[in-house]
C-alpha cells in the first residue's frame, strides 16, 4: 500500500504535503498524527534526471519554520532591493 498525502499544495518547483501517520503504542493502541513535508524538485544542469529534496516536519516545527522563512525573506528581498537601487546603507 502506497502512502499518499491527505492534502497537497504546489507553487512552481516547491510542494507542501500533509501526511497521516499511525504509531502503535506499547499497549497496542494506534495513535494517529499528521506530519508535513516540503519538497523542491529540480534538474541538475546538463542532466535529464529530476531530483527531489524532501524535508519532514512535525506540527511543533511549523511555527519555528515560519519565523525562519520570514527572516530569510526579509533579508533576501530587502538586501536585493538595496543592491539593485544602489543603496549601501544596510
Amino acid at each position: 500500500m502506497v502512502n499518499k498525502p491527505i492534502k497537497k499544495w504546489k507553487s512552481g518547483a516547491i510542494e507542501g504535503c500533509i501526511w497521516k501517520n499511525v504509531k502503535v503504542l506499547d499497549n497496542g493502541q494506534e495513535l494517529e498524527f499528521k506530519t508535513a513535508t516540503l519538497t523542491r524538485n529540480y534538474k541538475k544542469k546538463g542532466e535529464d534526471l529530476w531530483r527531489s529534496e524532501v524535508i519532514n516536519f512535525r506540527r511543533s516545527d511549523l511555527p519555528k519554520l515560519q519565523v525562519i522563512l520570514h527572516n530569510l525573506q526579509q533579508e533576501l528581498f530587502l538586501t536585493e532591493r538595496n543592491e539593485i537601487e544602489g543603496d549601501d546603507n544596510e
